[in-house]
């Protein structure tokens, strides 16, 4: 008897990873003898930043204490307790909070706890593509709304309200945003937590950029303006705390215990079958949040100068126009020409080297192209980089 192809399920048709996929394309440029120029990934590890040596201390002294074998499926006391004092200073007390492996994982268990086949969930777009690929696993539709471009990347309140209908459960907000740098100011989310009141909706807001500021600005945790409303906010170690590879984040669930012990519940029948996020690892998670945090200092002066020598160049080069980052590390530079932003970022790979990630990867307004970098390498490179993409526009624009 002959075998069959395997068939994959339906429901991984419609996953993508922008991110990642474009490696593919990177991978074929190496072997074509071009030097690469990495500014796609969001891993500061990959450049010149290092994990704070007390977190790699607290987790080596873990495993020491032989803390190895599976923990409870929410996470350890001691972390669960650190979170949750990091929330009250942010102006909000968590019902419930989850430790998982990396922010990823708090998503996937709070969008699969709540959202049935056939309904909806708002998206920014731009946004971080992991949230439509997990809809889209779920069978629910990835609702986008859009970020206002003229507005610094501000969403677009109007096209919320336009979006919503019976089937919609939540609006998922990125602050600071990933791929656009923008940061939402207290007003911004006030409108949104009356929205959400309005339509009963479920806010899922990713704070996982909160301490990486810029300009003296201020992070408003959204939970913080509507204590009574279902709120869920994700953050994690990856990123503020420069440990990606640790893989530990957290989802924390505030609002009225009526409202909420249900879908609480409902998480943690997802959190206890897959039994438990690294036990060790989560001890870096006190001291993260309570220790030294004079990194995040150092880290935001050298981003903050990355950020004026990506905004300066890209500004400079013809054809392409960029709205200044106020947080996180990413950019997204429109391209002001009526092209595939696709193909422009495979024809930029090819021809140069300089690595970025098309636009649409992560969702852009009809008729638009844009192409995300990461401000993470050094400025030398970003300068090398830049200075390619210049002499690439050149040529495209002939």
């Amino acid at each position: 008897m002959d075998l069959s192809p395997i068939k994959p399920a339906r429901r991984t048709e419609n996953i993508e990873y922008a991110v990642r996929d474009i490696v593919l394309v990177a991978q074929e440029a190496a072997k074509a003898g071009k030097e690469l120029l990495f500014l796609n990934i969001g891993d500061p590890i990959q450049y010149d930043f290092d994990t704070p040596r007390h977190l790699i201390e607290a987790t080596y002294q873990a495993m020491l204490e032989r803390r190895t074998g599976y923990s409870a499926s929410e996470g350890v006391d001691e972390a669960i307790e650190a979170i949750r004092q990091e929330a009250r200073a942010k102006g909000f007390e968590p019902a419930d909070i989850f430790i998982t492996s990396g922010a990823s994982e708090a998503i996937d268990f709070a969008l699969t706890a709540l959202v049935n086949e056939g309904e909806n969930v708002l998206l920014p777009f731009p946004g971080y593509p992991l949230y439509t690929a997990i809809v889209a696993k779920l069978g629910a539709e990835a609702r986008p709304y859009y970020l206002d471009e003229e507005k610094a990347w501000q969403p677009d309140i109007d096209d919320i309200v336009r979006k919503i209908d019976e089937k919609t459960r939540a609006i998922v907000i990125i602050n600071p945003n990933n791929p656009t740098g923008a940061l939402y100011p207290r007003e911004t989310l006030e409108q949104i937590v009356e929205i959400a009141r309005e339509h009963n909706l479920v806010i899922m807001s990713d704070e996982i950029y909160d301490k990486l500021v810029f300009d003296g600005r201020e992070h408003v945790s959204i939970a913080s303006l509507a204590r009574e409303l279902p709120v869920v906010t994700f953050n994690g170690l990856s990123k503020c705390y420069l440990a990606p590879g640790f893989r530990i984040g957290w989802g924390m669930v505030s609002g009225e215990w009526d409202l909420i012990r249900d879908y609480i519940e409902a998480i943690h029948k997802l959190a206890r079958a897959r039994l438990s996020a690294s036990h060790p690892k989560q001890y870096a998670i006190p001291p993260a949040l309570q220790g030294e945090q004079d990194h995040i200092a150092e880290v935001v002066s050298r981003l903050e100068r990355r950020r004026d020598l990506t905004v300066e160049m890209l500004n400079d080069i013809p054809g392409i126009s960029c709205v200044p980052p106020e947080g996180a590390f990413y950019a997204f530079p429109r391209i002001n020409l009526d092209i595939s932003d696709r193909d422009f970022v495979c024809d930029l790979i090819r021809e140069t080297g300089v690595v970025v990630v098309h636009g649409s990867g992560f969702g852009q307004r009809p008729g638009t192209a844009h192409f995300r970098v990461v401000f993470l390498p050094p400025e030398e490179v970003l300068e090398k980089a830049y200075a390619r993409i210049r002499e690439f526009m050149k040529r495209y624009l002939r």
